[in-house]
This record gives structure tokens, C-alpha cells and sequence, in this order.
């Protein structure tokens, strides 16, 4: 694993509300800066909170995906790494990004919406479910997979640390540099 041959990328980790995406990057960013790679995890919790009139309708989520998109498009062409972890729902924001981007490698966490219902320490799929959030992704609002992702993980199936493995050993992959 040479640093200085492996080209930065943008690792777009995507999947529905509590599959693990904001885990997943951390694991993905203390390994890669451990490593002396330059990165930046952005984070769809932490970027709300910095944007917190950010809506959740059809039109502002693809609006705030692609301004994410275009921030992590300049990091990587500035040499960071970028492990962006948001749910983006869509296809056509998520496809703008990958469109802005020179590496960019998709990481769709396809761990059930049961799954992902019982790690809910938030309670918002229950509240959603009894109509008191509307547009909540994974139940009346779609969230359409990825068709052709580089990586598909099951949460579920795999531990912590082996999802955060098979990121790792894909960004080092030869034939990706």
C-alpha cells in the first residue's frame, strides 16, 4: 500500500438512515489519515448541523447532495481523499457527483430497512411510521440503489471492521491508480 502512487478519490458512502454509513466512514478516515493520507469524512449529521435549514424534500436534498458533491469534487482534485457519508437517496444527484469527480468510488450499504429499524437509537423511522415525520427515506420516501455501485455491504452481515476492510482494500486496489 503506497501512499504516494494511490491517487485520492471521493468514496461516496450511501444506503438508508442507520445502515452504518457514518460508522463506516469514521472507521474508513481514522485508517486512511493513520496511514498519512490527506482525507476529510463528510458527514450528512455534522453537515445539517453546519446547514440546518437544509429541507428534505426531493428538490433541497438534491441540491444539498450536489453542493456536497462539488466540495468533495475540489478536495480531490486538491489531493484530499474523501469519505462522504450521506444517505442521498437518488440516483440522478448521486450520478452529478460521481459526473464532478475524477476517482470516484460508490459504497452502497444495502443493510435491510429491519436491520436498520432496530438500530434506530433516534427513534425516527417509529416516529415517521406513525406520521409524525413525512418524506423519511426507506418508508414514504423512495431510496432508490445505486445500479452499479463499486462496493455493495451488508451491515448486517458483515462486522464493523470487515466493511471498513473491504473499503480499505478496494481504495488500494491496483488496477484503480
Amino acid at each position: 500500500m503506497n501512499t504516494k502512487t494511490t491517487l485520492p478519490a471521493v468514496i461516496w458512502i450511501t444506503g438508508l438512515p442507520c445502515s452504518g454509513k457514518t460508522t463506516i466512514g469514521a472507521g474508513v478516515f481514522k485508517i486512511l489519515t493513520g496511514k498519512g493520507f490527506s482525507a476529510e469524512h463528510l458527514d450528512g449529521d455534522e453537515i445539517r448541523k453546519i446547514f440546518p435549514e437544509t429541507g428534505f424534500s426531493k428538490e433541497e436534498r438534491d441540491r444539498h447532495i450536489k453542493r456536497i458533491g462539488y466540495l468533495a469534487s475540489m478536495l480531490e482534485r486538491h489531493g484530499i481523499t474523501v469519505i462522504a457519508s450521506f444517505i442521498s437517496p437518488y440516483t440522478e444527484s448521486r450520478n452529478f457527483v460521481r459526473s464532478l469527480c475524477n476517482n470516484f468510488i460508490e459504497v452502497y450499504l444495502s443493510t435491510p430497512l429491519s436491520v436498520c429499524e432496530q438500530r434506530d437509537d433516534k427513534g425516527l423511522y417509529a416516529r415517521s411510521r406513525m406520521g409524525e415525520i413525512k418524506g423519511f427515506t426507506g418508508i414514504d420516501d423512495p431510496f432508490e440503489i445505486p445500479p452499479a455501485p463499486e462496493l455493495i455491504i451488508d451491515t448486517s452481515v458483515l462486522t464493523r471492521e470487515e466493511s471498513i476492510d473491504s473499503v480499505i482494500k478496494y481504495f488500494f486496489k491496483t488496477d484503480r491508480q
